[in-house]
């Protein structure tokens, strides 16, 4: 996915990348009142490796129990229907595969129809799904989104990434950036990075004026 935005984005708009289909549609989040900050928890935590490689199986394992090619295909009315042929982690990884799935759609109308407050929920519920169901989150991550959450003009936050460290995506409105950085800064535990972003074009061909 970073390698896709990183080549197809396009100013004033998200991206929804369909990974099935290899397509994507852009979407417009053109509206300069509101900015997405990116807060990097500067933290790392190291992993034996057998994190993400466990989580693909645990999925494939439900995909198949459930007579699927992939999690995509899948309802929650399907998962919840083979529950009891499903151990409680394989369960929970699924639940949380599929919801999202189901999230990314809503959350792409949220932004088609400016209701950043619904965009703001759905991030939260992501973020909590992958904390408590993919459990690829951290107490850094946890905390960040939480105090973040406490600042009047934040719709919403979660964790960004593979995980286990990293950073948080928040989207804030412009005018409550700055009074959201300082009360991260004096909640977080740690020492946090911020970057206030704004969607923009992708990577391109660059004309260089050898004059200079």
């Amino acid at each position: 996915m970073d390698q896709f935005i990183a080549v197809m984005g396009q100013k004033g708009h998200a991206l929804l990348i369909d990974c099935r289909s290899v397509e994507s549609r852009l979407v417009p989040l053109q509206d300069p009142n509101v900015v997405v900050l990116v807060t990097n928890s500067n933290v790392r935590h190291e992993l034996t490796g057998s994190e993400y490689p466990t989580r693909r199986k645990q999925c494939e394992a439900a995909a198949t129990a459930m007579g699927k090619k992939s999690l995509r295909e899948a309802t929650v009315a399907d998962l919840k229907a083979h529950s009891s042929s499903l151990d409680k982690e394989v369960y929970c990884r699924a639940r949380h595969v599929i919801s999202e799935i189901q999230r990314t759609e809503e959350a792409t109308a949220a932004l088609e129809n400016g209701n950043y407050a619904q965009f703001g929920k759905l991030m939260l519920e992501s973020h909590n799904s992958l904390r408590d169901d993919y459990e690829v989150s951290c107490p850094e991550l946890d905390q960040l989104v939480e105090v973040a959450m406490e600042v009047e003009g934040v719709y919403g936050s979660r964790m960004t990434g593979g995980g286990f460290g990293g950073c948080t995506v928040t989207l804030v409105k412009a005018e409550a950036v700055g009074k959201a950085i300082e009360h991260m800064k004096n909640k977080y535990s740690g020492k946090a990075t911020f970057y206030v972003c704004s969607p923009s074009d992708g990577a391109r061909p660059l004309k260089i004026n050898k004059d200079i």
